[in-house]
């Protein structure tokens, strides 16, 4: 019992030090509020630098080169600021001016790429801002301002990409873009093999032949289901294709685009491209 009471003892006498320790603290707010004031200084000075960008990560944000490259730019002198040729190393530039690289004025908007498997009854169209529109789907995926490169029907299933990169989407929109795409159509009959060969060495189409780099039937599938290699831009001659010789497209869907593949990614769902799948994209 003696114990037991002296342990009771020593822990009064702890509790009465703490307090008389920590009184002056606990009761003066005034380094609190110091605390609170220098916490607030570095997050205004943060602020301020964020309006301006050292011209050479102005750059490399824009997705053109790296740093170190850009740096070579700018002491080539093929870099200017409103006009005006910089080649200072270290330079900073607003968000609001106007930079122009090796001949091209940029952005520093960091360039964002990707791969969506377009699901059907998803529109394409700008103008569509309903629920089903094909943005809506990679809406959660960036912050920057993204369109599909290309235009695909609501029927139409399959491979299409995203990009803020206005040289990707000219590039592979443009009449005379030469990347392949690879297709399967489903027919509402059985392709004759006779018009198969029509579609091989070409179909007139509005005054223009039209020319497939490849058609095929596709392996252990009914003759209705048809694999389609192309270069063409526009989706609409692969349906007219098959309709002008009196088929019925009943599902299009595209496998491939200029090299890239439906691989571990399933309908409705999207991927960014890797740095390897960019640099093919930039070098097609």
């Amino acid at each position: 019992m003696r114990k037991a009471s002296g342990d009771k003892r020593k822990g009064k006498v702890t509790e009465s030090k703490k307090p008389t320790t920590n009184r002056p603290f606990s009761n003066d707010k005034k380094p609190f509020q110091k605390f609170v004031k220098q916490n607030d200084k570095p997050k205004l000075a943060v602020k301020k630098e964020s309006d301006e960008l050292r011209l050479n990560r102005y750059i490399a944000n824009s997705g053109v080169c790296s740093r170190r490259d850009a740096d070579i730019y700018i002491q080539s002198g093929n870099v200017k600021v409103n006009g005006e040729v910089i080649t200072e190393m270290g330079y900073k530039v607003k968000l609001t001016d106007i930079v122009n690289f090796d001949g091209v004025t940029i952005t520093p908007e960091k360039k964002v790429y990707i791969l969506l498997n377009k699901p059907k009854n998803f529109s394409t169209e700008k103008n569509d801002t309903g629920a089903n529109n094909v943005i809506n789907l990679v809406r959660m995926a960036t912050s920057s301002k993204i369109e599909p490169v290309g235009r695909m029907d609501k029927t139409t299933t399959g491979l299409l990409l995203f990009t803020n990169d206005a040289n990707i989407v000219t590039k592979f929109t443009a009449p005379n873009q030469r990347s392949t795409k690879l297709y399967q159509v489903s027919l509402d009959k059985n392709l004759k093999f006779e018009d198969l060969e029509k579609i091989q060495n070409g179909l007139h189409i509005d005054g223009h032949k039209v020319f497939v780099e490849e058609i095929t039937y596709i392996e252990d599938q009914p003759k209705s289901e048809v694999g389609v290699k192309m270069k063409t831009a526009n989706i609409k001659i692969v349906r007219t294709l098959f309709e002008q010789l009196k088929y019925d497209v009943l599902k299009l869907d595209r496998v491939m685009f200029a090299g890239l593949t439906k691989k571990n990614l399933p309908r409705g769902n999207w991927r960014f491209l890797t740095d390897q799948e960019i640099i093919n994209l930039k070098n097609i």
